[in-house]
């Protein structure tokens, strides 16, 4: 029996509402950004009272968090996914861009300009963690250039807790690291429409950073 048989009926409904709540306020996101996302103006679009949506979701913030939740883990089972099909670390970067421009706001909700006067739970951390595991157990295995005296793979020898206690050693650390800002910086670019009349097709030049990262 799943776990969605054993819900009552009255937790399907609520559950089901919560969905809706979430896939209008994507909608808000979409057209006008995360600033402008308002509970009242979802509230009105599904036909309810503010009060009665409130019961759902108790603030903005909470809404945000539970918007934020579902990007890191729609994310994190992407990867998954791509790793348990075999996929490299040249895999994982073009599940990466694949699954960021299937939906440029939710990418930027969680990688993009922090919103202003909203603070995520410390728990979304430990979802994020996912992501940079599976990036991890990616660049634990190949060959890497020797950093051993960079100041900073020292410091990571150190201070490695957005590693989550991964077993990687420090260059593996860095190469991870290295590999997911400079992808991320290609990325954001892009979907913020930066490239756009410049005249080069965006996925070569994401391409040709993944294979100066690969050599």
């Amino acid at each position: 029996m799943g776990q969605e048989d054993t819900k009552t009926p009255r937790e399907r409904y609520r559950a089901q509402v919560r969905a809706e709540i979430k896939e209008h306020a994507w909608e808000q996101i979409a057209a006008a950004g995360v600033p402008a996302l308002s509970l009242n103006a979802v509230a009105k679009q599904m036909g309810m009272s503010g009060p009665a949506l409130y019961r759902y979701f108790a603030s903005r913030d909470e809404l945000i968090t539970a918007l934020v939740r579902d990007a890191y883990l729609s994310l994190a089972e992407t990867l998954r996914a791509a790793s348990a099909t075999g996929a490299d670390l040249a895999g994982l970067a073009h599940a990466l861009r694949d699954w960021a421009l299937t939906d440029p706001q939710r990418y930027f909700l969680i990688y993009g300009t922090p919103v202003p006067g909203y603070h995520a739970p410390e728990d979304t951390t430990g979802i994020s963690d996912q992501i940079m595991t599976t990036l991890l157990d990616a660049c634990a295995p190949l060959p890497a250039p020797d950093r051993s005296a960079s100041p900073f793979s020292a410091h990571l020898a150190e201070h490695r807790g957005w590693a989550g206690g991964h077993p990687a050693p420090p260059v593996a650390l860095h190469r991870a690291l290295t590999f997911w800002t400079r992808l991320h910086g290609v990325l954001s670019l892009e979907l913020a429409g930066h490239f756009t009349g410049m005249g080069f097709d965006p996925a070569l030049l994401f391409a040709a950073e993944l294979d100066d990262l690969l050599s």
